[in-house]
């Protein structure tokens, strides 16, 4: 058994496909398939059904799953201990950004971290901001980057940054010209396109809702799991009988409303702030300390 076959493992048994796990690894999907079956032939034990023509962890697989994270874990912690004798000259930072962060704030600072320190190696992973907040809770992101509020006790939460969420849709768009601030009623008539539960956009725009106006009052005809899916269906919305719209961060928007492509509503959102979480009882590399302390 090799760490790389545990590796791949892990890659699989967290997205439940080969194509995907080869994709992250930057392997070809064969490699992944070969490392899988190598694996389980040499034990005599199935890791995974195959249904139909996707992937399932059975149960073997689901109780080997965290036994191969922690021997991962492990050895990750021999090769940061190595690091620290050789000082800043090399080693490694496991990141967990939410898409908004991952996609348009955090790139630019990560290349000047790089430019000043070409030994370290960052390794970004990115998911909603309840992902971010689980990985870094299990140890398996140093450092991870959110907007808006996560209740977690066990993180250190510290602001390194901002953003605005704003409500757009496609030019065309009925309220496209209006003057007035969109009221409760407004936002109840409007057929909206949000970011799934457990992101940091969706639980931020419901928590700035009008006072006595809930989540469950907004017509929600579409629910999808990126930025850019949500900005490219609401931009291909318009027409004579409405649209969708959205509330989406303005970083992400801003290149669509320059290019014509969308128009922003009138609607004031407060400011959100973006954090970084470091778990308060684990310790950090000196690699994570250097690039927390640049963020």
């Amino acid at each position: 058994m090799t760490l790389e076959q545990l590796r791949i493992f892990v890659a699989v048994a967290d997205r439940l496909h080969m194509t995907r796990a080869a994709e992250a690894l930057h392997l070809t999907q064969s490699a992944v398939s070969a490392a899988v079956q190598a694996l389980e032939t040499r034990h005599g034990a199935r890791l995974f059904d195959r249904v139909g023509r996707g992937l399932v962890l059975n149960a073997t697989g689901t109780a080997f799953l965290p036994e191969a994270k922690a021997v991962l874990a492990r050895a990750e912690a021999a090769e940061r201990l190595l690091d620290e004798l050789a000082g800043l000259k090399r080693g490694s930072v496991r990141l967990f950004a939410s898409q908004t962060i991952a996609a348009y704030w955090l790139p630019p600072r990560m290349a000047a971290f790089a430019r000043s320190h070409p030994g370290i190696d960052l390794h970004l992973a990115i998911g909603n901001t309840h992902q971010v907040v689980e990985a870094v809770l299990a140890g398996e992101a140093e450092l991870g980057l959110i907007e808006g509020a996560e209740d977690a006790p066990r993180l250190e939460r510290t602001r390194i940054g901002a953003d605005r969420l704003i409500v757009v849709a496609a030019p065309d768009h009925p309220l496209a010209e209006q003057e007035g601030v969109l009221g409760a009623a407004d936002l109840r008539a409007l057929d909206w396109a949000l970011r799934e539960p457990g992101s940091g956009t969706r639980s931020e725009f419901e928590a700035a809702l009008p006072r006595g106006m809930r989540a469950s009052d907004l017509k929600t005809a579409l629910v999808l799991p990126s930025n850019e899916a949500i900005l490219t269906a609401v931009a291909a919305s318009g027409g004579a009988g409405g649209g969708l719209v959205t509330a989406i961060s303005e970083l992400a928007a801003q290149p669509l409303i320059e290019a014509g492509r969308l128009v922003r509503l009138p609607l004031d959102l407060p400011e959100r702030p973006f954090y970084r979480l470091r778990h308060r009882e684990r310790g950090a590399s000196r690699a994570a300390e250097a690039f927390a302390a640049a963020l």
